[in-house]
């Protein structure tokens, strides 16, 4: 069965990732599909979160990246997959995308949504809580991987904001992900 996470992930947060990766035990396949919102101004252009995406899941077989315009339940079907994955933080998530899944629901009726709580240590994060802290100079490091928070960072014009890179990070259930990034990497990718 394909399920299909949509969202803007401007930027992917370790959120998303979470979901993205329980998904991905659920499901033969994947699908991480970048929504083009002409109603919102991006930090990062779709080709850009397409690659960040791209390199973030790479430990993920079973997981594809992609991006869509319209609605999400035609991609669905021209994409075949049975299943939107939308994760849920608060009860005020759940209002809305009960809504939206009833709409859906209302457009295909093949089309099934399963919601997955977002892990407690996320439950507060979403990508303009990060765009925000950033914007203000405040770390990201522990919200998001750490290529991302360098991408983040040069979009403000800030020096990079790890506090020390030579110290290995874990973040729980996301251990698949290297979070060290050495101090002549950062270097060379400020230069």
């Amino acid at each position: 069965m394909i399920a299909i996470y949509p969202g803007s992930f401007d930027p992917i947060t370790l959120g998303h990732l979470d979901i993205i990766q329980r998904g991905s035990r659920l499901f033969e396949g994947v699908i991480v599909a970048v929504l083009r919102n002409p109603n919102k101004i991006p930090l990062f252009t779709i080709q850009q979160r397409l690659e960040q995406i791209r390199l973030t899941t790479k430990h993920l077989p079973n997981v594809e990246v992609d991006s869509f315009d319209g609605l999400t339940v035609n991609y669905a079907q021209v994409r075949q997959a049975q299943v939107l994955i939308r994760g849920l933080r608060a009860v005020s998530d759940f209002e809305i995308e009960l809504q939206m899944a009833h709409t859906n629901k209302t457009l295909s009726t093949q089309i099934e949504t399963v919601f997955l709580a977002t892990s407690n240590e996320y439950s507060f994060l979403s990508s303009s809580v990060v765009k925000e802290i950033a914007r203000f100079g405040g770390s990201i490091d522990h919200l998001v991987p750490p290529h991302i928070a360098l991408d983040i960072y040069q979009c403000y014009n800030h020096n990079s904001q790890i506090s020390n890179p030579t110290i290995t990070e874990t973040v729980p259930h996301l251990q698949s992900i290297p979070m060290e990034v050495p101090t002549e990497k950062l270097r060379q990718q400020e230069a």
